[in-house]
């Protein structure tokens, strides 16, 4: 096994190159832009407390407001330690050694190593030159081993969405669980989640880390047939989300303006990014935007960018991507700015 590849720290950058930290553009994670919801740091606040108390079992409040929020009943609702940990809770109920799991790359490469973690193999489907995923071949690796298909949509970190007709076809065509990680859903145009009501195979995976900005609580969910919900709880861990994460959580739902001038900010500022960035710069659903720096090398331009202060992210280490692909949040005004200037200059 090889380790998860995370995008750099800004402490990391700051070390390497001895910077001031405040100086540091870090757009690399696909990180909120504009922090925090001011109702989510009142409620941590007021909760702060309590840390010394066990949350409540599957924490129900939470799991509450996130059904009010999809539209689902909370027997559809569960929660884990980040969407990570809710696809590792996916992993262990369904992946016995050996078994399989389908993965179209590139893509977020947590599928792989959850994969490998839980004694399973992972098998890899090439996309197509427009990052669609081949669906004759795709359909036509699934086996008798084949337990879960992963299909990210928003896509992470090409930005491109999965069709509703591939979903359905995929979901009545196998004999296995076919997860979606709907991660970026927020900045899509459209959701895949109604679909858990119609095959009893799909499941919807979220987080809390990009559109709410709770990156650092590892806050995720999963909108999931209402047959699994007691399997899913025999597997998963009782205390997942702690008290701390369950109150913001229920406010970052609450606060709906500031949701919304994040997606604004957003939508904004991926439209500069797109229109000003010199190379070729693929269409996104998601908060950041995908860009081909070929003739030059992805490893190459992320570092030139590290040494004047930019953290973005080389896509070289996502399996299946190349090396001259680079995935850029989309950042504050000033920062977008900023590292278009700097990119642009390298060309």
């Amino acid at each position: 096994m090889e380790e998860y590849v995370p995008g750099k720290s800004i402490k990391e950058v700051a070390m390497e190159f001895d910077f001031d930290v405040d100086g540091i553009i870090k757009l690399g994670s696909n990180e909120n832009p504009i922090g925090l919801s001011t109702k989510v740091v009142d409620a941590i606040t007021r909760h702060a407390g309590e840390l010394y108390i066990y949350p409540e079992i599957c924490s129900p409040d939470l799991r509450q407001a996130i059904s009010g929020y999809v539209g689902y009943p909370m027997n559809n609702v569960v929660i884990g330690t980040g969407g990570d940990g809710v696809l590792d809770t996916i992993v262990r109920l369904f992946v016995d050694n050996k078994d399989e799991t389908l993965i179209p790359i590139p893509t977020f490469s947590f599928y792989e190593l959850v994969t490998k973690i839980n004694g399973g193999v992972p098998r890899f489907i090439q996309r197509g030159e427009d990052f669609s995923v081949p669906m004759d071949e795709l359909i036509d690796a699934v086996n008798d081993r084949t337990k879960v298909i992963f299909l990210c949509s928003p896509n992470n970190p090409t930005g491109n969405v999965m069709e509703e007709k591939d979903v359905r076809r995929i979901a009545e065509s196998v004999n296995c669980t076919v997860v979606v990680d709907e991660a970026y859903v927020e900045f899509s145009d459209h959701s895949l989640s109604h679909l858990v009501k119609e095959y009893e195979n799909v499941i919807v995976t979220r987080t809390f880390s990009k559109a709410f900005g709770l990156a650092g609580l590892r806050i995720g969910y999963a909108i999931i047939p209402e047959w699994m919900f007691g399997e899913y709880m025999k597997v998963n861990q009782p205390f997942g989300v702690n008290q701390v994460g369950v109150v913001a959580g229920i406010a970052a739902l609450q606060d709906r303006e500031h949701l919304n001038h994040t997606l604004e900010i957003v939508r904004m500022g991926k439209e500069y990014l797109t229109s000003h960035i010199s190379f070729k710069v693929y269409p996104s659903q998601a908060n950041f935007v995908f860009i081909d720096v070929s003739p030059l090398k992805s490893k190459d331009v992320a570092f030139e960018l590290m040494k004047r202060g930019i953290i973005v992210r080389d896509c070289s280490s996502f399996n299946g991507a190349g090396d001259t692909f680079l995935r850029i949040s989309v950042g504050t005004d000033e920062q977008n700015k900023k590292v278009v200037d700097e990119l642009n200059s390298l060309k």
